[in-house]
């Protein structure tokens, strides 16, 4: 019976941490496209687009890395509760 038990917590923690790591990779894949793909690679293309007086490949490259990057911390802290009380590891 324990040995059912003890298989079941590493089912269920593996499950957890496969959804963390999915949720990490993801924030990171979409922090590089915006932060150096956007601002440094995709700027030619983007330099056309018009955004407050500037073009969009500037405007990723001084604000809109910095907004997406704080938007992804709000996601991931929402996220990881979220998984935290969906696999019971909740604080709570």
């Amino acid at each position: 019976m324990a040995d059912q038990t003890n298989e079941g917590a590493a089912e269920s923690g593996k499950a957890y941490w496969t959804a963390n790591l999915r949720v990490i990779k993801w924030s990171l894949v979409i922090w590089a496209l915006v932060s150096f793909g956007f601002g440094i690679l995709l700027r030619p293309l983007l330099s056309g687009i018009p955004v407050g007086g500037t073009d969009l490949g500037f405007w990723f490259a001084q604000q809109g890395s910095i907004l997406v990057f704080m938007a992804l911390i709000f996601f991931y802290a929402w996220r990881m509760n979220k998984l935290d009380r969906e696999h019971g590891v909740d604080e709570e």
